[in-house]
């Protein structure tokens, strides 16, 4: 793939008034520094408000360059579904393609350079970047966290899946017969799914994302569910 013409980010949130701010921000901070490496690639970022009944629409309202899409699926594989097709109607729309889509979830904060590194990689002829995260350190006891880390490298290669940091090409989604409509998973699924069609892929650690590491699942079986495994 040549440099993509245009990025989205996908956020999926479920009443995450709370830690939807700090994800926001990070992601803003992101797309201004790719805006400074790469003027010429246009970025918008798409949240997509899952069965909410708090303030997380709110939140959204008014922020530059994020859309607010709506679901009442209660479903993440739906919600994320919904926002990468929104993203594929506004690239099409703006004569911008190819599209690079960088998922990562509402109650996570990425790093400045995150959507540098996933615009370079797709430069490189990749169209599945799979990514790492880390639990915030502060929600997690010493045994929990010790736990954690004794269980999951950061280095290239591993076997890792979080929807939180995933970047991939429209076409590669295609590939894949996009996120299936499933309440977990969605992303492990979809990962297997590209790597089964033969798409270029690439696992690494090398741009980790850091997480909630609270115990209060949105998804069931989902990462606060592994979490609680951890004894945290």
């Amino acid at each position: 793939m040549t440099r993509p013409g245009a990025v989205a980010v996908v956020v999926p949130a479920r009443d995450e008034e709370v830690l939807l701010p700090a994800c926001l921000d990070s992601v803003a901070a992101a797309v201004d520094a790719l805006r400074s490496e790469h003027p010429r690639v246009r970025a918008r970022v798409f949240v997509v408000l899952d069965a909410c009944r708090d303030r997380s629409a709110q939140v959204v309202a008014g922020r530059a360059g994020v859309v607010a899409l709506t679901t009442d699926a209660g479903c993440v594989g739906v919600a994320r579904a919904t926002g990468v097709e929104a993203a594929a109607a506004w690239s099409a729309s703006s004569g911008r393609a190819p599209l690079w889509v960088a998922s990562t979830d509402a109650d996570s904060v990425v790093p400045r350079h995150w959507l540098g590194e996933h615009v370079r990689w797709a430069a490189d002829g990749l169209d599945l970047v799979v990514g790492t995260v880390e639990p915030r350190p502060g929600d997690l006891s010493p045994a929990a966290l010790s736990a954690w880390h004794q269980r999951h490298t950061t280095a290239d290669g591993h076997d890792h899946v979080h929807g939180a940091n995933l970047g991939f090409t429209l076409a590669a989604y295609r590939s894949a017969g996009g996120f299936p409509p499933v309440p977990t998973h969605e992303d492990v699924a979809l990962v297997a799914a590209a790597r089964a069609a033969g798409v270029a892929t690439l696992a690494t650690g090398a741009v980790p994302v850091v997480t909630s590491g609270r115990r209060t699942a949105r998804a069931p079986g989902g990462f606060a569910h592994y979490l609680g495994s951890l004894g945290a």
